[in-house]
């Protein structure tokens, strides 16, 4: 086994034999690569590469994406309640070892071993690897977030605890239009959502989508100042992880990927006055980042929501994964459902602390996933 300070020192071709055939499309080399070259991931933001690979004689049988951290920004799952714990206990709770691709919060993640390769055994010698690294090193946890369900039920039998958060999908019942999306709604709903739709045109405004190689190359500088703005407006909450140069550098070798929902306006059709940059692998969609350069009621809910699940529609795709956080999604139809972290303490307080509480954690987060989705605004006829 090897441990790796950059992802570049594997050959391409090895690390997305392994990562092609899964999913999720952002373990693959090029998208983790964008993050180190981009310096959005170096020590100096706190997220320090140190991935595992195994191999066996020249060729790469196994690998994982980690990371050693001094904080928890940019991970989407949010245990300052658990660094609280530890503060009062006086345990140290940072440096940490996390699994997977930052500032992502699409669930996936899970080793990388290739077919026939002897799954279950490598991933026992990889974890054994982890812990040993984490204990020689005085890395106080190991943690995997937003994981592949499959793998979380194997990895918890090496000891992780499971918890359960709260994200949003959209799923295609067979929908044959957008109409025919828009007929599961209430009738209440189902007006409000055309009459945002309609809102774009009476604004002078076009909406417009690109997928690999159709996107123009000006976009991938131009989505850069429109990511910045959106996070700006939050401030301290905001999530503004990433550099420009990471944007610029996914144009070569990560377009295929891509999809850009582009408005227009009427006075000028040559610029976007917004974007929005989804990721596609095979038949799934995932939301990732937006913005605009000036306010266009409705715009928001129109390239991040509706343009992208009506070419979703045409396209066959079965689920639209549109990113964390925003209520407001339960109202255009996104449904609540669960995703898992997996957590393990090297300190044994704090271990069997939260396994002691993390089944009632669990508990009352699924009451929250489904209270939500008491909220879905479908007629009862669908429902």
């Amino acid at each position: 086994m090897t441990w790796l300070k950059s992802i570049a020192e594997v050959d391409q071709t090895q690390w997305d034999v392994l990562a092609e055939p899964l999913q999720t499309p952002f373990l693959e080399w090029e998208w983790l690569r964008q993050m180190e070259l981009s310096k959005s991931t170096i020590a100096e933001t706190g997220w320090l590469p140190h991935h595992l690979t195994v191999w066996s004689h020249n060729q790469l049988v196994a690998a994982a994406p980690l990371y050693i951290k001094g904080h928890s920004a940019g991970e989407f799952v949010f245990d300052h309640a658990w660094a609280d714990v530890a503060n009062r206990l006086k345990i140290p709770y940072y440096p940490k070892l996390v699994g997977m691709s930052p500032f992502t919060p699409m669930v996936g993640y899970r080793f990388l071993i290739a077919p026939g390769k002897g799954g279950e055994l490598l991933t026992g010698l990889m974890v054994s690897e982890i812990e040993q690294f984490c204990r020689r090193h005085r890395i106080c946890s190991c943690s995997f977030l937003f994981v592949d369900p499959d793998w979380r039920r194997q990895m918890i039998n090496y000891g992780f605890s499971s918890w359960l958060h709260q994200s949003f999908v959209w799923q295609n019942l067979g929908y044959q239009s957008f109409d025919d999306y828009l007929a599961a709604f209430n009738s209440n709903q189902r007006h409000n959502i055309k009459r945002e739709r309609k809102s774009i045109a009476t604004q002078g405004v076009t909406m417009k989508i690109f997928q690999g190689d159709e996107i123009p190359h000006t976009f991938f500088s131009k989505i850069y100042p429109f990511y910045e703005r959106t996070n700006d407006k939050f401030g301290p909450w905001g999530c503004k992880y990433l550099k420009d140069s990471f944007f610029t550098g996914l144009a070569d070798g990560y377009r295929h990927r891509l999809v850009f929902v582009a408005a227009f306006d009427k006075k000028n059709s040559d610029s976007p006055l917004g974007m929005s940059l989804l990721v596609k692998k095979r038949d799934q969609l995932f939301g990732r980042y937006w913005g605009c350069s000036k306010e266009v009621k409705h715009l928001h809910f129109n390239a991040c929501y509706y343009s992208p699940i009506e070419w979703a529609i045409a396209r066959g795709i079965k689920r639209f994964d549109p990113g964390m956080g925003g209520y407001h999604k339960t109202r255009r139809g996104f449904m609540a459902i669960g995703n898992h972290s997996l957590h393990r303490f090297f300190d044994q307080r704090l271990d069997h602390i939260m396994k002691a509480h993390i089944g009632e954690i669990n508990r009352l987060e699924q009451e929250h996933i489904d209270e939500l989705n008491l909220e879905l605004p479908f007629s009862q006829k669908n429902s």
